[in-house]
């Protein structure tokens, strides 16, 4: 496994991040808790050494179910990064008070005296001024406090990363979608990233199963186009004897400017496979025509949150 510096913070990352909303059954039903809960485990003995949760994530259970297994490993074995300000679908609250209590319940949940980072969740939603003037100030403090040792932000559109990016100081940037083998706009970050010594971490390498052989969940916002395009590609890669997954992962860890690649599951199999292709090398000629049957759809995006927070569609 890789390991890779994260800006300034002085942490380092696996390559492979394991990502906790599955644990908080944000995708789909545990059906077997043991199982979830020996993910951890997996991931842990296979190298990756970075483990991101939210609040969000199972209103709660992701936080509570890592609790169950965290207090009883060293801690310099492993680096955890937890979200706040969203707390259900609808249900946002970025206010200083929140920020601090936010802290303290994670804190808690998972048994653990510090956490590596915390990100401001999903802030497309909101009012960037808020995060800008209050959320990321209340953050610091906690940071200040030793509780915290890096903050930052997360979400879809890359319009709001330049926005915080260019009117505050945060130590790193979580992106999600944004670096796969359909969509690349996340590179966009990069040179403001380094310029600013801000760490960059990539997630959701398959694209919410865009970039694998499984059937789309109902809520994908994907087109009828996107979907056919897709489907081309996973059926080349089929023809190949390969899997489209594999080369998902594989080409969204390979890129050293992202410090890690944040996917999850609640199948400790699943993960152990993820780790096994991690080592693989990569068909560097599959990866360029499976970009080519991709073209009609190369950044393709969605609109997350509020209008005005979001980027230019593509035309």
């Amino acid at each position: 496994m890789q390991y890779r510096q994260l800006g300034k913070t002085g942490l380092k990352l696996s390559a492979l991040g394991f990502g906790a909303s599955s644990l908080g059954q944000e995708f789909r039903k545990v059906d077997n808790l043991d199982d979830a809960l020996r993910c951890i485990d997996v991931a842990l003995e296979g190298g990756v050494n970075y483990i991101d949760t939210a609040a969000f994530y199972g209103r709660g259970m992701s936080e509570v179910l890592l609790g169950r297994k965290l207090p009883d490993i060293p801690r310099d074995k492993f680096v955890l990064s937890t979200k706040l300000g969203r707390y259900s679908g609808e249900h946002f609250d970025f206010s200083a008070r929140r920020v601090a209590e936010s802290v303290d319940i994670s804190l808690e949940r998972m048994g653990v005296d510090t956490l590596d980072m915390v990100f401001c969740h999903d802030i497309e939603f909101v009012d960037m001024s808020q995060i800008v003037e209050e959320t990321l100030p209340a953050l610091r403090e906690q940071k200040a406090a030793g509780k915290v040792k890096a903050i930052g932000v997360s979400g879809y559109p890359m319009k709001m990363f330049k926005y915080i990016l260019d009117r505050a100081e945060v130590d790193v940037v979580l992106t999600y979608n944004h670096y796969t083998l359909q969509n690349d706009m996340a590179l966009e970050l990069v040179p403001i990233c380094k310029e600013k010594g801000v760490g960059l971490i990539n997630a959701a390498p398959f694209s919410a199963r865009l970039l694998t052989d499984a059937p789309l969940p109902p809520w994908h916002k994907a087109t009828p186009e996107v979907r056919e395009v897709a489907a081309k590609a996973a059926e080349h890669c089929r023809t190949k004897g390969s899997d489209i997954a594999k080369l998902a992962l594989q080409f969204s860890i390979a890129n050293p400017e992202f410090a890690s690649c944040v996917t999850g599951s609640a199948n400790p199999q699943r993960v152990a496979q993820w780790i096994e292709w991690a080592e693989e090398p990569i068909d560097e000629q599959l990866v360029a025509e499976v970009q080519d049957i991709l073209k009609p759809i190369h950044n393709w995006f969605y609109i997350e949150g509020r209008p005005e927070n979001n980027d230019e569609p593509v035309t």
